[in-house]
């Protein structure tokens, strides 16, 4: 089971709650018993436990050694002390074996106060006799052994009922106020149970808390490590799985995790001990009934394996359904523009509806079979109940158990049985939990295809100026996951950027431009051929060093919550306002920031919902510039600005970072058209590289793409803002 893999790290915590649970079990296993007393000792025989009295007239006492064998005579005499009001008291002695002086004190107490109905003899005569040695003890004994064998199979049980009988008549005789007996006795016994009852509480609480605490450190622990798997991944790993996926993985998944393992620590840990525990009381109640127990145990294992058969298939497919849910609701929310711009609400909500409808049958079919179970279980319990009543008023009527031992016996049973009442209904809930950890387990084991390697050549890379990036025969292909193949996006590409320079990636929609750009970022690794900065493969430097001499400007800009000024300064929290406000100038931001309200402390939505996109656009740039890179990669970042802003922001990238290395992909061939070398794509080949006047002469991919958009003069003329 994965879940109780989670433990491992927990040991102590589940030594303590064993701890706490085994004095739950006890003061809870214990209650039964002292009801039985109550019952049985408390009431029935009025506080009265013992047939060795706690005193003795002279006249009883001497009558009980008369009629007691050599040795237990002997026992009784060390046993009681004379007392100067004529009374033998109950030493320590005697009550260091109270119970084997119950035995011996039994038949002859009931002889002393109902030697009249036993036979009909006179103790008085009979003790004359004794004293005049014309009666000897083996002739008592065989007389009152036949009065016993009169009695037949019952005679145990009821010599010992006689026998508290005749005690309470004993304390009456001699002056003893029964009721005061009876009352301390049952405020003894009620305040000891409700000192149970307290430590059981107590003990209950501390598993809850202690388990609780466990369970939540557990989840914490598990989204930690998910999240850091997750944000080490590669575009490949994240798309493998899908971000609603991750997101079910993350939330979902844990929770039904951590709300399992507080039932493991707290029930499933608990049940076993419960029953190994009751079941040993019961045996200790009256072996006689317990096979009423595994009756009900038998029929309890047979309802659980009926449930989980049809139960556990639906459990093993449900988190695939709640995945697929907030897919489609994600689409929805995402996509709510375009649904409603095309006026597909109803289609949307059909397909929700149908994504949501068998999610809903498939809990439905769960939450159907859990109803079915608990009537079956309190079912089973109330007929155990009828039975052990049946059973146990028969053996009440014959002597063989009294009323408190049949309410211990129901008790106890009730214990054993909902402790495999919880094991069943755990039995049920855990497929479902293991399913999540499956999940769970599937994102923590798949490694990154994007690693650090083992010697990082971080050191050699230089820290001012501008980079040197090559592209040396480079391939690249994504694998189908249905057949294996490589499916190729990038062909042999082989370019080289000198520091300081600008390059400009185009080509048609399709060719591998962001591609480019996501192998120099090291998003994803060359299938084939090497890229490299200052003549270092990106796969020989850790994915940090790199990251922080290139600066990125993703084809969708995205902005985190937070400020304008947050935003920009993502790359260094505390990176001053200066550089703040110097990459904000540079992006060509600084006018729209400052006619909001709290400019640069201007609150910015989630994905920057509430900004415009060429706003979002400008912001994820100044991002980029403030973060002070070697080399700044433009994915498509300039598409949604108008020409003046896009031709501004180019001339101060010139005048401010002349020193960097610009990467620039692009659709406007007026973005490209003054970079120092065009690099033109096409089905994910390399068909043209060279300067702008170069490829109008050499490329005709370009030519078209060019007069596609800007006329011949505008070509010709240089920079068309």
């Amino acid at each position: 089971m994965r879940i109780i893999r989670y433990l491992k790290n927990a040991k102590l915590a589940a030594l303590v709650i064993v701890a706490l649970l085994v004095v739950q079990a006890f003061t809870e296993l214990s209650l039964p018993h002292y009801t039985s007393d109550i019952v049985d000792v408390g009431i029935q025989q009025a506080g009265i436990e013992h047939a060795a009295v706690d005193a003795l007239s002279a006249d009883t006492f001497e009558a009980a050694c008369m009629m007691s064998s050599e040795a237990d005579e002997q026992t009784l005499r060390a046993s009681y002390d004379a007392g100067d009001d004529g009374l033998y008291y109950l030493n320590d002695t005697g009550r260091a074996q109270i119970d084997a002086l119950d035995a011996i004190m039994e038949l002859p107490l009931v002889a002393v106060h109902y030697g009249s109905q036993m036979g009909g003899f006179d103790l008085s005569e009979l003790k004359a006799a004794y004293d005049a040695g014309l009666v000897g003890k083996d002739q008592i004994a065989d007389g009152l052994a036949a009065v016993t064998d009169a009695l037949g199979d019952r005679a145990d049980a009821l010599v010992g009922q006689q026998a508290i009988e005749a005690a309470k008549a004993e304390y009456e005789q001699i002056g003893y106020d029964t009721a005061a007996i009876q009352m301390a006795y049952l405020l003894r016994t009620g305040g000891l149970m409700l000192g149970l009852a307290a430590l059981g509480t107590v003990a209950a609480v501390g598993v809850g808390f202690v388990a609780s605490r466990t369970a939540a450190k557990i989840a914490r622990l598990l989204r930690q490590r998910l999240f850091e798997r997750v944000v080490a991944f590669s575009d490949r790993e994240v798309q493998s799985f899908s971000a609603a996926s991750l997101i079910t993985r993350g939330t979902n998944d844990i929770q039904q995790i951590q709300m399992v393992t507080v039932m493991l620590l707290r029930m499933v840990l608990y049940a076993p001990i419960l029953a190994i525990g009751g079941i040993f009381m019961v045996s200790t109640t009256n072996a006689a009934m317990s096979w009423i127990i595994v009756l009900a145990a038998a029929l309890l294992f047979i309802v659980v394996g009926f449930l989980m058969f049809f139960a556990m298939p639906k459990f093993r497919i449900m988190q695939k359904l709640v995945d697929r849910v907030n897919l489609v609701a994600r689409e929805m929310l995402t996509g709510l523009p375009v649904i409603r711009a095309f006026d597909r609400q109803e289609f949307e909500a059909a397909r929700f509806d149908d994504a949501n409808r068998t999610l809903m049958r498939t809990q439905l079919f769960t939450n159907r079979v859990m109803t079915f179970m608990m009537p079956s279980m309190m079912l089973i319990m109330n007929g155990v109940s009828v039975l052990i009543i049946w059973v146990g008023g028969s053996y009440i009527d014959t002597g063989v158990i009294q009323t408190g031992d049949m309410i211990a016996f129901i008790s106890y049973s009730m214990t054993i049985i909902m402790s495999f009442l919880i094991i069943g209904m755990i039995s049920i809930m855990l497929p479902r939990a293991d399913v999540a950890a499956q999940r769970v387990n599937e994102v923590l084991g798949t490694e990154p295809s994007v690693t650090d390697p083992a010697a990082p050549r971080d050191a050699e890379l230089a820290r001012t100026g501008g980079a040197r990036i090559a592209f040396d025969d480079v391939s690249f292909g994504y694998v189908d996951e249905e057949d294996g193949e490589l499916e190729p996006v990038l062909q042999h590409i082989s370019f080289e950027v000198e520091p300081g320079a600008t390059c400009a990636i185009v080509g048609s929609t399709g060719s591998g431009k962001s591609t480019v750009v996501k192998l120099i970022e090291r998003f994803y690794d060359a299938t084939a051929g090497g890229v490299t900065i200052d003549g270092i493969d990106v796969r020989e430097l850790s994915q940090n060093a790199l990251r922080r001499i290139v600066g990125y400007v993703p084809q969708k800009a995205f902005l985190f919550s937070g400020t304008i000024d947050s935003n920009i300064a993502y790359a260094d929290a505390s990176m001053p306002d200066e550089q703040v406000r110097a990459a904000a100038a540079i992006a060509q931001a600084v006018p729209f920031i400052e006619a909001k309200e709290r400019g640069f402390e201007d609150a910015i939505a989630q994905g920057g919902t509430n900004v415009s996109g060429g706003q979002r656009q400008r912001l994820c740039i100044a991002r980029a510039v403030a973060a002070d890179a070697r080399v700044l990669l433009f994915d498509d970042s300039f598409s949604a600005l108008d020409y003046k802003t896009d031709s501004e922001l180019r001339r101060a990238l010139r005048e401010h970072l002349g020193d960097r290395t610009l990467v620039i992909v692009a659709q406007r061939i007026s973005t490209v058209m003054d970079a120092d070398q065009i690099i033109v794509l096409d089905e994910g080949r390399m068909v043209g590289k060279g300067t702008h006047a170069e490829l109008l002469r050499t490329c005709e991919e370009y030519r078209e793409i060019a007069y596609s958009q800007l006329s011949a003069e505008e070509l010709e003329g240089g920079d068309a803002a």
